[in-house]
């Protein structure tokens, strides 16, 4: 259910611009389809997560530029932002706080020697700034459409796959139970 609240927003950008061919008509609709999907997960669980408020901000900014100024720019940059500003703080997060942000994120799930979690959070770095510029580059040198199909299959596409390279990655260093004690400190190759 938490899957479909998550791309509730953008599956009525997807749907409005494929009926229309309006990026700004489908903005305009993201933006409450947007604090709607806040609303029901504020309703359901009496929290919202700090994604969800930065991708809040973002579209009401952003896509209310696009929408008062008719600039479908402004909406297609938001991703590149939100991207960026995840690595930012992915990266921030080596000097502020005695842990990475992956391992703050995980750690209640998984159990890693420090070096791999410095790695993992370098990867997730490494992703947000790539997906980041790749948004760029669909939209700087493709048609709208196919910004639009990018930013539904696209991107989720690419996540996906980095998510399950993440996962073979981490099976190969994550520390098992059954160490004895002394190996578990141990760096994995």
């Amino acid at each position: 259910m938490k899957l479909l609240l998550d791309f509730f927003p953008i599956a009525i950008f997807f749907g409005v611009y494929h009926y229309t061919k309006d990026m700004i008509l489908a903005t305009a609709v993201l933006i409450p389809a947007t604090i709607i999907q806040i609303a029901i997960s504020w309703f359901k669980t009496r929290k919202i997560e700090k994604m969800h408020v930065v991708t809040l901000v973002l579209i009401i900014v952003m896509g209310g530029a696009t929408v008062l100024l008719q600039d479908k720019s402004f909406i297609q940059w938001k991703p590149t932002v939100v991207n960026w500003l995840f690595a930012g703080a992915f990266l921030g997060s080596y000097v502020i706080g005695k842990k990475p942000l992956i391992q703050r994120m995980m750690e209640s799930q998984i159990s890693l020697p420090v070096a791999q979690w410095n790695t993992l959070n370098a990867y997730w770095i490494i992703f947000f700034l790539a997906m980041g510029a790749i948004n760029i580059a669909v939209f700087t040198f493709y048609s709208e459409e196919t910004w639009v199909n990018f930013k539904l299959f696209g991107m989720l596409g690419l996540t996906l796959v980095f998510i399950i390279i993440q996962g073979i990655w981490l099976t190969r260093h994550i520390k098992t139970d059954d160490q004895p004690d002394g190996e578990k400190n141990k760096e994995l190759p």
